[in-house]
């Protein structure tokens, strides 16, 4: 079974996210977007996949986004995407593929939706956060 995150190193959700993946005991391909962005056609199965907008995945915070102006509805998904490609810090990330579906892991939790097993036991987050696994009693 092959799972795929679309992962920045420095990003904590993306770490964290990675972290969940690998206790679930999978070793997904990590593709380092930054240095490796999708193509257009591919970037863009991922966000039908994922069943959200184009804007849905631009992400602002530490990024041109503001320089752009691209909070501007004039912007086509085409153009956006073309942005991306162009700067992908403007990707929203970790984005996360398994044969069970593909999420944008904002939370880091949300990537158990699709793992094959989301029964990862507790975690801590990098931040002390706890990740309590499914059904657990709450203190």
């Amino acid at each position: 079974m092959t799972i795929t995150i679309y992962h920045n190193p420095d990003c904590g959700t993306s770490r964290n996210t990675l972290a969940m993946i690998r206790q679930s005991g999978e070793e997904p391909v990590v593709v380092e977007y930054l240095k490796t962005p999708p193509s257009r056609q591919r970037l863009a199965e991922l966000i039908a996949a994922m069943g959200i907008s184009v804007r849905q995945l631009l992400r602002d915070k530490g990024t041109p986004c503001a320089e752009l102006g691209l909070a501007d509805p004039k912007w086509t998904d085409e153009e956006l995407i073309g942005l991306m490609l162009a700067h992908p810090i403007l990707i929203n990330r970790p984005i996360v593929e398994t044969p069970k579906g593909t999420v944008l892991a904002r939370p880091s939790e949300a990537v158990l939706a699709v793992l094959p097993n989301p029964h990862i036991g507790r975690f801590v987050k990098e931040d002390g956060e706890v990740v309590e696994p499914p059904g657990a009693a709450r203190a």
